[in-house]
């Protein structure tokens, strides 16, 4: 019977347990320890980056780091799974997923179950990017988000991006407790349509997180196309990311602009007692001119902009529950490059990962493992190691044993490569077996290990 982790909840109040049963590799493996052969522990307490880091933060950095510690110790560990959600594309993309058609929010948090009769143990979601409407604005106006025009058309998925974390930590449906939205259900206020998000069971069922695609600073039109650098004023103008990291220009306005819709929405997360894995700024080391507006480039310019976004969000807002995570893309060598010059410091952050696109299951890129050329590459940062975004569930029918040889602490797929026939690309990436062959393995970490 597997183990139980008594640790989550607004209402819960439990303190961590270490999983209690099948605490093992069941197919053996290496110890990743380091080059010495001796172990090399990561902080397990989060007040050593934040004094003042919120009772359930440090619970969830607990348990992450002590997954990590028992990896690099050669003890059993786990692996929670975790599901990255475009609600933007699930409400409003119908080309997007498995089948033709617009979806309801959270249809692929959903879909884990409906393969497998499990959730995810870990959810990631998005404020932006915006689905190519003008400014930014929300669902129904909220008191934490009065500053926000509200009612925008294609702007309620961010309304359900908040309501689905506080339903993921606390539980869908719950009793009415002050939240927004306990039975999940709700009528969008631009179409008139009935919205409501996927159930539960009631109960806390996993960790949160949030990555952010920002569209550039002063983007009139927020949308995936202005999160890339060739559309940002970067790609005309080699002086405008500067700029946007130096306090007291127009551009580095516009970058606090878009901090506060974020900070908005974090704070009542905050408010409701909701721990958040923040992924701010990820694949910032490709090469020069490609990917986000925020990727290659000065890796000192983006160290400032990562401690000046550190500093707005925990110093000038208050917010005490996120737990941040630096997350380079893979660094094959062609789109991404080496990205320790990009690192901004212990002090501004708790989790490292890797967005690993290099490759696949059947041909691994580098020697060894699949993803061991990553996992060993950020042992150095001693803290805990995820796999932030692949298209692929850790254990499948080309790579049964990947958590014996690289037992990250967090493995996250994106979006709708969780399904293998869909309607656009990703396409064929992960078989109902696979998909099981995860889901079901004694290693990974899934909602029903959260009580």
């Amino acid at each position: 019977m597997r183990g139980r982790l008594g640790l989550l909840g607004a209402a819960a109040g439990a303190a961590l347990l270490l999983p209690a049963g099948a605490r093992l590799w069941p197919d053996g493996g290496e110890s990743p320890g380091g080059d010495d052969g001796k172990a090399r522990s990561v902080p397990t307490d989060l007040r050593a980056r934040d004094p003042r880091a919120t009772a359930a933060a440090r619970r969830v950095y607990a348990l992450l780091a002590g997954l990590e510690n028992d990896a690099r110790r050669g003890r059993p560990s786990r692996t929670v799974i975790g599901q990255h959600v475009e609600l933007h594309n699930e409400r409003y993309n119908p080309r997007y997923g498995d089948v033709r058609g617009t979806k309801p929010p959270g249809y692929y948090y959903r879909k884990a179950r409906d393969i497998t009769g499990r959730l995810p143990g870990f959810v990631e979601l998005d404020l932006g990017p915006g689905y190519g409407r003008p400014g930014w604005a929300v669902g129904a106006s909220r008191p934490y988000s009065r500053a926000w025009p509200g009612c925008g058309k294609d702007w309620g998925y961010v309304d359900d991006a908040v309501d689905l974390a506080v339903g993921v930590w606390a539980g869908l449906p719950r009793p009415a407790d002050g939240s927004h939205r306990p039975s999940g259900a709700h009528t969008d206020c631009a179409s008139g349509s009935e919205v409501s998000l996927p159930h539960n069971g009631g109960g806390p069922a996993g960790l949160v997180g949030f990555s952010f695609h920002q569209p550039y600073p002063g983007s009139p039109v927020k949308g995936f196309p202005q999160t890339l650098h060739r559309n940002s004023p970067g790609a005309r103008d080699p002086g405008w990311f500067d700029r946007v990291v130096t306090p007291g220009t127009a551009e580095h306005g516009a970058l606090l602009f878009d901090l506060g819709f974020l900070a908005d929405h974090l704070g009542y997360l905050a408010g409701r007692g909701v721990p958040v894995l923040l992924r701010p700024y990820h694949e910032m080391n490709t090469a020069p001119g490609q990917g986000f507006w925020w990727a290659g480039q000065d890796p000192a310019a983006f160290r400032r902009l990562w401690r000046l976004t550190y500093d707005y969000l925990v110093g000038r807002r208050g917010l005490h529950n996120l737990l941040f995570v630096w997350a380079p893309n893979s660094w094959d060598g062609s789109y991404g490059r080496d990205p320790h010059a990009y690192y901004p410091g212990g002090r501004h952050v708790d989790i490292v990962g890797v967005d690993d696109y290099s490759g696949s299951p059947a041909r691994p890129f580098g020697g060894g493992a699949w993803t061991e050329i990553w996992y060993r590459g950020l042992e150095r940062y001693l803290r805990p190691r995820i796999v932030s975004e692949s298209f692929h569930v850790p254990l499948n029918a080309a790579q049964p044993r990947t958590l014996s040889r690289t037992p990250w602490v967090l493995w996250t797929v994106w979006g709708q490569a969780l399904t293998y026939d869909n309607v656009s690309e990703p396409r064929r990436k992960n078989t109902t077996d696979d998909v099981k062959r995860t889901y079901y393995a004694s290693q990974v970490i899934t909602e029903q290990d959260f009580t």
